[in-house]
């Protein structure tokens, strides 16, 4: 016979809904309640699909109705910086296409992941957006305890920028062309300083590279920021750099600094002077510093196309593409400002930086 620990549709004193139910049934009579179940099973199935449209209209509707108020796009570091000026400029661009404002926010402090954190713990409707770099693929292996998954608990927006790195020197420094300094960096490997941001920023990344690249040790120096370091550059107190352009192309400009090398495969359109590593023999040197936006886990997908609409028209627009280029960085092409790009690309940064820094005895503390 058939046994229900709740009921049936058909059951005359059903008090619960169809999927709370259960049925246990006898296999002598199973048989003849085939049909029973199958009409169940239908209705329970007419239930699910009911329910996965009703979501979707209501996804849907919510996207039309976004975004009805402000939106706060979150940069997790210093106001003033590279990644601050990289943020107001698309804020700027993209509430042009919201039709709302976007205003940012600067909760700096333990290498991004504050304001990280911040984000991950918001509503996910839209409302509350993280642009961030590089340091969203590091923190998870530099950061003991890291309160948030970079991966699990943010949806990618797209890609916003992708931007080169340049190897540097004291303005003193003894060496007039990039075959010269990478000889003299051999040489002398034991007597030079190599400033940095900190630990875990990209051009920390860069100077760990920039050693296993030649096979040298260089004395690193850790500093708060790309600017401390960059002061101390131009005042002799170390030797060598590598950071971004938006941070040291004014020193390399005003002659402070001496610059030797793209830290990559390609020339500089703004320094077209200047060598890539590997044209160098500085073989498979690659690092750029790149920006991407996300948003809290869960965010509707139409929100997130919304979005990514949004964000494919700011890298093209001439204002936004003016100003990058005017600090030697450039945004990506819209096919890249797309969810999946982003997700791609995070994925592979920690997978490859990764085993840089195991090698470089570096473990999350």
């Amino acid at each position: 016979m058939i046994h229900y620990d709740c009921c049936l549709p058909d059951h005359d004193h059903c008090s619960l809904e169809p999927a709370a139910c259960w049925i246990n049934l006898d296999p002598v009579t199973l048989k003849d309640s085939t049909a029973m179940n199958i009409r169940f099973a239908h209705k329970l199935l007419l239930s699910a699909t009911l329910s996965a449209a009703a979501l979707f209209q209501s996804a849907s509707a919510l996207a039309q109705d976004y975004p009805s108020r402000n939106i706060t796009m979150v940069m997790p570091y210093a106001a003033g910086g590279p990644g601050d000026i990289i943020t107001r400029l698309f804020a700027s661009a993209m509430q042009k296409q919201l039709g709302q404002t976007i205003v940012v926010d600067n909760p700096a402090g333990a290498g991004g992941s504050i304001g990280t954190a911040k984000v991950a713990r918001s509503a996910p409707d839209g409302y509350t957006l993280l642009m961030i770099h590089i340091s969203h693929a590091t923190n998870v292996l530099m950061i003991k305890n890291l309160p948030y998954s970079p991966i699990d608990d943010f949806e990618p927006i797209g890609l916003a920028t992708v931007g080169p790195m340049v190897v540097t020197g004291r303005k003193d420094l003894p060496t007039k062309d990039a075959k010269e300094f990478i000889a003299y960096i051999k040489d002398n490997a034991s007597k030079i300083s190599m400033g940095h941001a900190g630990i875990g920023s990209a051009s920390h990344l860069c100077s760990l590279m920039f050693m296993d690249a030649l096979d040298v040790k260089l004395t690193l120096v850790p500093y708060k920021g790309a600017a401390p370091a960059i002061n101390d550059l131009m005042g002799g107190q170390i030797d060598i750099m590598c950071d971004q352009t938006t941070s040291t192309l004014p020193a390399i400009s005003g002659g402070r600094i001496k610059a030797y090398a793209v830290a990559g495969t390609k020339r500089l359109p703004g320094l077209p002077d200047l060598p890539a590593l590997t044209e160098v023999g500085v073989k498979g040197f690659d690092i750029s510093i790149w920006f991407g936006l996300y948003a809290p886990k869960g965010t509707p997908k139409p929100i997130i196309d919304k979005l990514s609409a949004a964000l494919a028209a700011a890298v093209v627009d001439p204002e936004v593409k003016a100003k990058l280029e005017s600090i030697s960085t450039a945004a990506v092409p819209p096919d890249m400002a797309v969810p999946a790009k982003l997700r791609a690309h995070l994925k592979n940064e920690i997978e490859t930086l990764g085993p840089l820094l195991i090698k470089s005895g570096i473990t999350p503390n």
